[in-house]
């Protein structure tokens, strides 16, 4: 048999057959078969649209017939049409589970992983609540697991930030020998022409308190390199006996082309009695309080995110002598009237001798106070981060939600302080803890100093003072940073330390004489 079709359809169809005599033709009346293609398209679409719909729907199906029925086959049919009532009974099923779960008692049983959830859920057969409070158990394990971890993590992070490097050690002991060889680390600082400057008060005092070399060397010299006039400034750099020698090594050998430098050791000092016997008093209360606070740690102060302070108030700086002292400035420096503090973790990056000619208006300290990142936002922390507000002397005394001034780059004028007789007021304060039980603060050196000097702080402009730069929640931006006269590496991650954060200690590298040769020798990172 043969077919015959022409291009435009089939017209007519003739059959032979080879051996026959007959032959014939049916004619045909079929008309044309074409589709149009504007009927074909939108068919197509259609068909692209609901396939998938109606695949995920009998997906469903198949699983939910699967819980429900001994074949798939079987229940597929009935609940292509009424399964919505099916899928309705299912949730509030597991949603009732759920429910039961989060108030029951979770089961003791160790699943460590999904897929030995699902082993065990398959094997013995375990109905929608067992599943919820199995999920429950794995989950509040795994979470249990997370929070230890970040807890660890947390307290390895605070122990490696009061670590000494071993660079910083033997800068130290370098310079020490270097200060008992070399009889030019052990030149006078400032040398005879520039004692005269170190009381005149027509040039720029700054303080520092540390014990820190390299510190003190980039402070030093980032104030210098961005002064318009560094012959004006005066620094007074006060440490203690057994960082002297490398500290006064370090000034000496590395003189300075202008600005003059002093470097006193505390043993230096001859302080009268009554100062002798307050200093020893205020440390003897701070070493109670800080032990006070560290017997009473329970579990319960590390679990949420507010952990952190703790492990920052019962760190060894604490308890630092250099830090205690700054409540005693103005025994420190008698003959001066007006001085710039400075931390010896910052950073000078603009000029900063219009700080010291600020007005302050009568008050004794100038700090920052409102912050850069808006309203509502303390540049630092609060007075509930500090001050224990559960106690009536506080609670009545002080606003909870009042941010607190800034420790770190602060102007002081002395001669107001002297006359508000701040330290008596601090002395105050501590014997009043004392006989409190030890509970109005945190351990630290800010707390009782906000208490000190409450009332007599003058705000400064934000942008003279941004901290937090060693804390790894600080999200400042790079023009904050780049605007900023002075950064702050408040926090645990000094730059000088492997826990430093790399994207701001190039800020501080800049400052670092890595060309020194006991810098070289002794391995500093950069």
């Amino acid at each position: 048999m043969k077919f015959y079709i022409s291009t435009t359809g089939i017209k007519r169809v003739t059959i032979s057959s080879s051996g026959s005599a007959v032959k014939g033709s049916l004619p045909t009346a079929t008309a044309s078969r074409r589709i149009p293609s504007r009927t074909v398209l939108p068919v197509v679409l259609v068909l692209g649209i609901a396939l998938p719909f109606l695949f995920v729907r009998i997906a469903f199906l198949v699983l939910e017939s699967a819980a429900a029925c001994s074949s798939p086959l079987d229940c597929i049919g009935w609940r292509f049409f009424t399964g919505d009532d099916a899928s309705m009974k299912l949730r509030e099923e597991l949603t009732g589970a759920l429910v039961e779960a989060t108030t029951g008692n979770v089961d003791e049983e160790q699943i460590e992983s999904f897929n030995e959830l699902v082993k065990d859920m398959t094997s013995k057969g375990h109905d929608f609540k067992a599943f919820a409070f199995k999920t429950k158990a794995m989950l509040l394990r795994m979470e249990h697991k997370v929070q230890s971890a970040r807890q660890r993590e947390s307290i390895f992070w605070h122990l490696a930030s009061h670590g000494v490097p071993k660079s910083l050690h033997c800068l130290c002991l370098k310079l020490a020998e270097e200060y008992a060889v070399n009889s030019m680390a052990r030149s006078l600082l400032p040398p005879p022409e520039y004692v005269s400057r170190l009381a005149d008060p027509s040039f720029l005092h700054l303080v520092l308190l540390t014990d820190n070399v390299l510190a003190a060397s980039v402070v030093v010299s980032s104030t210098i390199q961005n002064s318009a006039n560094p012959g004006k400034l005066v620094f007074h750099i006060v440490t203690d006996k057994k960082t002297y020698t490398p500290m006064h090594a370090w000034f000496a050998i590395n003189s300075l082309k202008s600005a003059v430098v002093e470097v006193k050791g505390l043993h230096q000092y001859d302080w009268s009695q009554e100062v002798n016997v307050g200093v020893k008093q205020m440390l003897e209360i701070h070493r109670l309080i800080w032990k006070h606070n560290y017997n009473n740690l329970n579990d319960e102060d590390f679990e949420y995110k507010g952990h952190k302070r703790y492990l920052e108030a019962l760190s060894p700086s604490s308890l630092s002598l250099l830090n205690h002292l700054r409540i005693y400035i103005p025994e420190l420096f008698p003959d001066l009237n007006k001085i710039l503090f400075l931390d010896d973790d910052i950073v000078v990056q603009h000029d900063i001798a219009s700080l010291l000619e600020l007005d302050l208006k009568g008050k004794v300290v100038g700090a920052v106070v409102n912050s850069w990142c808006g309203d509502g936002c303390c540049p630092g922390r609060k007075y509930r981060d500090y001050l224990n507000f559960s106690h009536p002397i506080i609670s009545s005394n002080f606003d909870h939600d009042r941010c607190a001034w800034l420790y770190g780059m602060n102007i002081f004028d002395i001669k107001a302080w002297r006359r508000t007789n701040i330290t008596a007021t601090y002395h105050q304060w501590l014997e009043l803890s004392l006989k409190s039980g030890l509970a109005l603060w945190h351990p630290g050196v800010l707390p009782p100093s906000l208490i000190a000097f409450e009332g007599h702080v003058r705000p400064i402009d934000p942008s003279w003072h941004v901290a937090g730069l060693g804390y790894q929640s600080t999200e400042i931006h790079r023009e904050i940073l780049e605007d900023a006269a002075v950064i702050h590496f408040s926090g645990p991650a000094k730059p000088w330390l492997e826990i430093g954060f790399p994207e701001v200690r190039s800020i501080w590298n800049k400052y670092v004489s890595f060309s020194n040769k006991f810098v070289r020798e002794c391995r500093l990172m950069g």
